[in-house]
């Protein structure tokens, strides 16, 4: 019996390349947020339904399943390989653009990405740096050798998984570390990444409607440098994801390290595979993810800080949307709808568009400020 927190489920309808009549549903019902619903419709569908992408035999149906089954998703769209970005942009360029707001598709804006950490001109004020409790920055970045995961088989995630193992081996100095692989890692491995809060274990339904834990838990893995605070992890959703992290606010040493890890990474893939060019790019998209929302850094940044009287003054949904004004967004310190009690995560909100030196000033501008409002409660 398929399992619906791991296993593909097809919607009915567009498992048999039909337009859905639950999406009707949501689209004649009031309030929904879903952005792949408020852009999809059946010319559109009638037009692209037959199509197949080159690389991974991506159609409209894969492409908007999750939004399909679950309505609640705020994007609802994913990408199956680099084409799925054109072939099917009259879906994904508007998706695109309400999401990353202020953003153009057709050509007039290009992505830049700068990672140079001297290029960052704010620094964190004392009363911040003793407020923050840990920094951690993720990327993002997909090989151009295989399809989006979406999109892969358990073949090509196994020979990711098996390419990034020769890439950790030309890692070194304080980049340099171990790589745990799902299939293959002891009890003990497990419980001590679950214990440090490194392990990703898949089991989330919108992820599984898209097809990012297709054949889990094959091809799966974790490095973790021997500090323990550079990691990689592989084939969550997109083929490798990048984090750096460290308690404290040392920010600046957190994106110095993503910088070099980013760098170091994309070497050993150059030198391993003999390849000039081994990353997915659009120059008007930027990098390439699986969800349209992490396009172009694909990098979230984020630092939990301490504000306790301020949450009890104004309260979370206020604080949230005083970090919105700044390009940021708040969320629980274990997650997205966590409980708030005495300290929040803060990290950029915006990906395209921007570099990511920039980003990571958002950042540090946003915790500056609830910094100071906190210091100010009485």
């Amino acid at each position: 019996m398929a399992d619906p927190y791991f296993d593909l489920i097809m919607n009915e309808d567009l498992a048999n390349n039909e337009y859905p009549k639950d999406l009707e549903a949501v689209q004649a019902s009031d309030g929904h947020k879903c952005l792949m619903a408020q852009v999809m419709t059946k010319e559109l569908w009638e037009k692209l339904k037959d199509h197949k992408t080159a690389s991974a035999g991506w159609t409209l149906a894969r492409a908007i399943n999750t939004g399909t089954c679950y309505p609640s998703s705020f994007v609802g769209c994913h990408a199956g390989d680099l084409e799925s970005y054109t072939d099917y942009k009259e879906l994904f360029y508007p998706v695109i653009e309400m999401y990353h707001k202020g953003y153009k598709t057709d050509g007039s804006m290009k992505h830049v990405t700068d990672m140079d950490v001297e290029k960052i001109t704010t620094g964190l004020g004392d009363t911040t740096q003793a407020k923050i409790i840990s920094t951690r920055i993720r990327t993002a970045r997909n090989l151009k050798m295989f399809p989006l995961n979406p999109g892969g088989t358990k073949e090509t995630r196994l020979e990711i998984a098996d390419l990034m193992e020769k890439v950790f081996a030309t890692l070194e100095g304080d980049l340099a570390g171990k790589f745990y692989r799902h299939t293959s890692m002891t009890p003990g491995e497990t419980q001590n990444l679950v214990d440090w809060h490194f392990l990703f274990r898949g089991k989330d339904k919108m992820q599984a409607a898209s097809g990012y834990h297709a054949d889990w838990p094959h091809g799966r893995g974790i490095f973790v440098s021997a500090d323990e605070k550079f990691l990689l992890w592989i084939n969550e959703g997109d083929h490798i994801r990048i984090i750096s992290m460290e308690q404290g606010g040392d920010v600046k040493s957190v994106f110095s390290r993503l910088s070099r890890g980013v760098a170091a990474i994309e070497a050993g893939l150059k030198a391993v595979t003999g390849r000039d060019d081994v990353y997915m790019h659009d120059e008007i998209l930027g990098k390439i993810a699986c969800c349209p929302s992490n396009l172009g850094t694909c990098m979230r940044g984020s630092v939990h800080i301490l504000v306790p009287k301020l949450i009890a003054k104004i309260g979370f949904d206020e604080i949230d949307k005083i970090a919105r004004g700044m390009n940021c967004q708040a969320r629980g310190s274990s997650g997205e709808h966590s409980e708030v009690i005495d300290r929040i995560d803060i990290s950029n909100w915006r990906r395209l568009g921007f570099p990511e030196y920039l980003l990571v000033q958002d950042m540090i501008k946003c915790a500056n400020t609830l910094a100071e409002m906190e210091d100010e409660c009485c």
